[in-house]
């Protein structure tokens, strides 16, 4: 069983190379132009180090990220899903489900890819910014050029296979002023799975264009159409953000902590084998406040060992304090369970605050939005709120 507080390990996101065919200006990895590559070497003691640990319980994933993960061969995932098999024979030791994910730019996929996909049960899931003109102002290659072209031709080898897959759209500003071409671009080409993420001030990237005046209520008024599109197309476009809110409101339900705030719930390997918890965002990135976020490498140390660290413990207590003052002071705790500590970091110089610009995009004006539009829907008037999450009370101390 999981050590209390700490999992169970739901995701281990593992960085095949950290290199990357394309040169998106608001990604935030630093390191995009290393062609290094994960050494097969190391499969198995990653899930050494996972299934022999005390945080894992559950079912997991193991999301193949972080870099374009198909800059490597088809016979590096043909070869890892057997390592994956063997380890599982050797170290699982509860009846638990492993999967595979891949997340991808799509643009190097073909008919040998999707054999691969297929062959070794590996979910996918693409990175795709909606029409040619929002997507390629800022998903271009190295050489300046345009990308979308060359995704749709991924995606309609997919298609071809019968591979479903679900898209992550990145908004920027100029996003906002396209909400009826952003969904109509989405149910024209068939794509039922969605989820915006926000650009963001991270890592690399020092600046996002969603900072200016005006912007959050221009971001509102964007996600007031999106809803009513949605509503509109009768379940054929689902946009993760409405349907996590609706599932939690709808149900009463409550977030205490999220995968992002709670110690090895996820779990992320480098190319060389260094692992961090908690944001997939922090593995890769310096910072001056807490250097890096490297906790040890899979070779010489377990996930448990590294928990008596000065490093874990200054991050851990951190982000639990940062955890109190969200619960204590914000309405919409229930929602997200106080945050993810990178978006603290990179707005506020610590995991030790409260409410960011990213909890206002991702959280507070989504929940306004899904709240109004679901009153409207369903005629509740003024009883709905009590069905939607209020700020969560717990004991003094409690994390």
């Amino acid at each position: 069983m999981p050590a209390p507080g700490f999992g169970p390990i739901g995701l281990v996101v593992i960085q095949p190379t950290p290199f990357c065919n394309l040169d998106c200006d608001y990604c935030y990895l630093p390191d995009r132009s290393d062609r290094s590559r994960l050494s097969l070497d190391l499969v198995d003691p990653i899930l050494r180090a996972v299934l022999t640990s005390p945080f894992v319980g559950t079912d997991f994933t193991i999301l193949w990220h972080a870099g374009e993960p198909l800059a490597v061969p088809v016979s590096f995932y043909d070869e890892a899903t057997r390592l994956l098999r063997r380890a599982e024979g050797r170290y699982k030791r509860d009846p638990i489900a492993i999967g595979q994910s891949i997340q991808t730019n799509a643009t190097l996929i073909d008919q040998a890819w999707c054999d691969c996909f297929l062959r070794n049960g590996i979910q996918v899931g693409v990175s795709l910014d909606g029409p040619a003109f929002l997507h390629d102002a800022h998903r271009r290659t190295r050489t300046g050029l345009g990308t979308h072209a060359a995704t749709m031709r991924g995606i309609a080898h997919l298609r071809r296979n019968n591979i479903p897959f679900h898209v992550i759209s990145v908004l920027t500003r100029e996003s906002l002023d396209h909400a009826d071409a952003i969904v109509g671009f989405f149910l024209e080409n068939g794509i039922t799975e969605v989820g915006f993420n926000m650009e963001e001030t991270e890592g690399s990237n020092r600046a996002s264009s969603l900072e200016g005046g005006g912007c959050e209520q221009h971001y509102r008024t964007f996600l007031e159409r999106v809803w009513e599109l949605t509503a509109q197309s009768q379940g054929a476009l689902r946009l993760r953000e409405f349907e996590t809110t609706c599932a939690l409101a709808c149900t009463d339900s409550r977030l205490e902590r999220t995968d992002m705030n709670r110690p090895f719930v996820i779990l992320n390997v480098d190319h060389r084998g260094n692992f961090s918890t908690f944001d997939p965002e922090l593995l890769a990135v310096r910072t001056e406040e807490y250097g890096d976020f490297v906790l040890g490498n899979i070779l010489t140390d377990s996930l448990e060992s590294v928990c008596a660290t000065e490093k874990f413990q200054r991050i851990h207590s951190d982000m639990q304090a940062g955890i109190e003052r969200c619960r204590c002071s914000c309405e919409y705790f229930g929602l997200c369970g106080g945050g993810a500590g990178s978006n603290k970091y990179w707005e506020r110089g610590t995991f030790d605050c409260a409410e960011t610009q990213a909890c206002r995009y991702r959280i507070k004006i989504v929940a306004d939005v899904v709240l109004a539009g679901l009153e409207a829907e369903l005629d509740l008037g003024p009883e709905l709120p009590s069905a939607f999450p209020q700020p969560a009370v717990a004991p003094h101390g409690v994390g």
